[in-house]
């Protein structure tokens, strides 16, 4: 990691007091955060959309596969989009040419093609492989490790995220969806059924805007970012192990989709954490007992986003198919569900901060904050299970998912910025890279692991559908016991660690 020059430590002129380059790199990624919730909440729904209205005309596993494979498969791609920024491009270009590329991703997504929707997906999660580890590595670079800014700069950093989560689906949505966006591209001679494409579209633009804002402040980045030396030798044969490993990973899982007789793979996405938590947690040595540590973590985070992250299939869905899209009377897109979400976070951020900070040396370990949060989101899927049954009677109250976003909100709040600053600290000062590496693996698996548990998603079941959320907040409720029962021996694995 690099760290700031004397001046950049220094340096007040950005938002709230902050280093300037906090103001570049936070609207720069508020907008590319627009980009991607902008297209994901629409990919299920043009997935599984009848080619009569506009789309592929998938069943829900087929679905369900595809987005599960594109949602890992950005979070795969940040460990070598992060080796290449440390080795070859350095950050500021890394996230520069990670932008070009997601914007030619969702200009792909535009075109009304089979083969440009699939190209689309790759260029964006090659793009998000590139930019994503190296704007939030970039954050950290501003500011010196004992920098009392640093923390508040990060809360800064993520209300951009939310900002730009909350505001995509609303513009995509009503592009795609809304019947008075159709009207006017029929007015205007168009085919209202292309309308998906308007909304891929609004996507790309943000992303422009986001590159737009990267480059007028490019000079506010001078102090970070910058690649290796001219004359240092660039490790070739290690990037080529790295994008090996990915493409065999890569390999495995799509030989479980499309093989029946290979599924089992599948459950070497918790076998395999468990076989190293007992193998690191048996050695002597402290350092190798923190990793048993930290796959304890990234076991618990795999459970979490396997549930959390099917927002964009299965409540996308449910929302679509089975609730009522209006409020007071005002009918809305399905896709502007997907904005509650970054409604809470922003509502209820503030307040765990509070929290934390009023609670100070009194407030729960993090292997116990990580159990609320695998009990906040066994909850959300449990009260979706009356939610399921009521839609025998017909389409059900919005207020369901409201309430399920609000719920995950908190599982969410306690695990992710808890799991990602734990791990910064329980990793040997020379493999934080190693260690952000394997966070980035346990999401790239949860989010393929919510596109297999999608694909058995049913809308016109109510009684299936009851029993598809009830077992999945059962086996996250077993997820929470087992890590309660652990948590004293994760504490010991953490040793001086909090």
């Amino acid at each position: 990691m690099q760290h700031p020059a004397p001046s950049a430590a220094r340096d007040t002129g950005g938002l709230f007091g902050h280093p300037r380059g906090l103001t570049n790199l936070f609207f720069t990624e508020l907008w590319e955060r627009f980009g991607y919730y902008g297209m994901r909440a629409l990919l299920t729904l043009f997935m599984v959309a009848p080619i009569a209205a506009g789309g592929l005309g998938f069943d829900t596993r087929t679905a369900g596969v595809i987005y599960g494979t594109y949602t890992m498969s950005v979070y795969m791609l940040s460990i070598p989009g992060g080796y290449i920024a440390d080795n070859f491009l350095g950050a500021r270009a890394a996230v520069l040419w990670g932008g070009v590329i997601i914007a030619a991703g969702y200009f792909a997504l535009a075109v009304h093609s089979p083969l440009f929707f699939y190209a689309g997906l790759v260029l964006v999660a090659c793009g998000t492989g590139l930019l994503k580890p190296n704007i939030s590595s970039m954050v950290g670079s501003l500011y010196s490790r004992e920098d009392g800014r640093r923390d508040a700069g990060f809360s800064i950093f993520y209300m951009g995220i939310n900002i730009g989560a909350f505001l995509a689906p609303l513009i995509t949505g009503w592009l795609a969806q809304s019947d008075a966006f159709k009207s006017m591209l029929t007015s205007w001679g168009m085919d209202p059924a292309r309308s998906w494409h308007w909304g891929f579209a609004a996507a790309g633009v943000g992303m422009t805007i986001g590159l737009v804002v990267y480059l007028v402040q490019w000079q506010r980045l001078a102090d970070v970012g910058h690649p290796p030396a001219a004359g240092a030798p660039r490790p070739w044969g290690k990037l080529l192990g790295v994008l090996a490993g990915a493409a065999l990973l890569f390999a495995l899982v799509r030989v479980s989709d499309t093989n029946p007789a290979f599924a089992w793979i599948r459950y070497g996405y918790v076998v395999v954490p468990i076989l190293a938590i007992l193998w690191f947690g048996s050695r002597n040595d402290p350092s190798l007992k923190r990793f048993a540590a930290i796959w304890v973590f990234s076991l618990a985070a795999i459970i979490f986003w396997a549930i959390f992250e099917q927002a964009g299939s299965t409540i996308a869905l449910f929302g679509d198919q089975l609730t009522r899209l209006e409020i007071l009377g005002y009918k809305f897109p399905s896709a502007w569900f997907q904005s509650v979400n970054s409604i809470w976070v922003i509502t209820l951020s503030p307040f765990f901060a509070w929290t934390w900070v009023k609670l100070g040396d009194k407030q729960p370990s993090s292997p116990m904050k990580f159990a609320i949060g695998l009990f906040f989101l066994g909850l959300s899927f449990l009260l979706m299970v009356p939610a399921a049954q009521l839609t025998a009677e017909g389409k059900v109250s919005p207020m369901w998912i409201v309430g399920l976003f609000f719920l995950q909100t908190i599982g969410e709040l306690c695990l992710s910025p808890v799991g990602l600053s734990t791990l910064t600290k329980l990793a040997p000062g020379n493999l934080v890279g190693l260690v952000m590496g394997i966070w980035f693996l346990a999401a790239a698996l949860g989010n393929k692991l919510a596109g297999v548990l999608a694909g058995e998603f049913t809308a016109t079941d109510a009684k299936a559908l009851s029993n598809f959320f009830l077992h999945q907040a059962g086996w996250v409720g077993v997820a929470f016991v087992a890590l309660l029962l652990v948590t004293p021996w994760v504490r010991k694995l953490m040793g001086e660690v909090k």
